[in-house]
């Protein structure tokens, strides 16, 4: 009898480890929080759902693109610009900056000459591209001539991001907000943080005339990494993209998520996961455009 006894406690015993190690699984993935906040999602109005961009509503038409000559690099950040209607990215094995169309075709690509790891890339309004380097913790902002083959960073005034802005852990997002006239930065993790820069957009600004970053609220945020940011400049919303997590968040401008859509297969017409989605950017149109390593683009449209 003690040795059943003994048998049926065992069981129990690790039916409960069994359990506590799904629970656990579940909380350091964040489905927990994405099961709530898909409740949340449900109880949407369709007017907020209008004054928002509502990723549930959004649908990949293009998928796992290859882009062509960057078998070898691996793609990082993502820009899309209001003057060409093109889009930019960076490759971080070999630096480079290469343009794209809006359908994921190579147009030009652009040495980076002295750059050490550029992970972000942001194109503002005026036209000037901004490239974080994240191993140096720098950035660099530059006009791109028409017949560019190179860009020097030694001809370049970096600003720095801070004495805690280097390693491999740093800062990659970077995103241009037009409304505020300020700069948006995302440090991928340990820890993450969402950090904003006024940035006065005409003309060159000495460095020394820039505030230091600001720190935005981001513990609301259920995902494990920040790879790249876009904003949505007809709303002012954030788009948070995590390559960890694999998902796609929108913020409002106060920091609050209101939508999300998983990079799974089988959510939002897609037919493979993403993996390593490294770059997300919006046009005017609210078309929505994401690389990932080491050269996939995919585009997701409002249906």
């Amino acid at each position: 009898m003690l040795k059943v006894f003994r048998l049926r406690l065992k069981g129990w015993l690790l039916v409960i480890a069994g359990l506590g190690l799904v629970f656990s699984l579940l909380h350091y993935l964040h489905w927990d929080d994405r099961l709530l906040f898909l409740q949340q999602e449900h109880n949407t109005s369709a007017q907020q759902q209008a004054e928002s961009i509502w990723l549930p509503g959004y649908r990949a038409v293009i998928q796992a693109k290859p882009l062509a000559g960057l078998e070898q690099d691996e793609t990082s950040g993502l820009s899309w610009s209001p003057l060409s209607n093109t889009l930019f990215t960076v490759t971080g094995r070999i630096p480079k900056l290469v343009e794209l169309s809006l359908d994921g075709e190579v147009l030009r690509v652009v040495e980076l000459r002295g750059f050490s790891d550029p992970e972000g890339v942001e194109v503002l309004s005026d036209g000037r591209i901004a490239i974080i380097d994240e191993r140096r913790g720098q950035l660099v902002l530059f006009y791109l001539p028409l017949d560019a083959q190179f860009i020097d960073a030694a001809a370049l005034t970096p600003l720095s991001l801070g004495s805690n802005a280097g390693s491999n852990k740093g800062f990659e997002g970077v995103a241009w907000d037009a409304r505020q006239q300020r700069m948006l930065f995302a440090k991928e993790r340990s820890p993450f943080g969402l950090f904003s820069l006024p940035f006065p957009e005409a003309g060159h600004v000495p460095v020394a005339t820039l505030e230091p970053l600001q720190e935005l609220p981001s513990k609301q945020v259920f995902m494990r990494d920040f790879s790249s940011l876009a904003v949505d400049q007809r709303t002012g919303h954030l788009l948070v993209l995590s390559d960890e997590s694999r998902m796609l968040l929108e913020l409002d401008e106060e920091g609050n998520p209101v939508s999300f859509i998983s990079l799974t297969m089988g959510f939002n017409g897609l037919t493979r996961s993403i993996k390593q989605a490294e770059g997300v950017a919006m046009d005017g149109e609210g078309t929505i455009y994401i690389v990932s390593e080491p050269n996939l683009f995919y585009v997701f449209k409002k249906q």
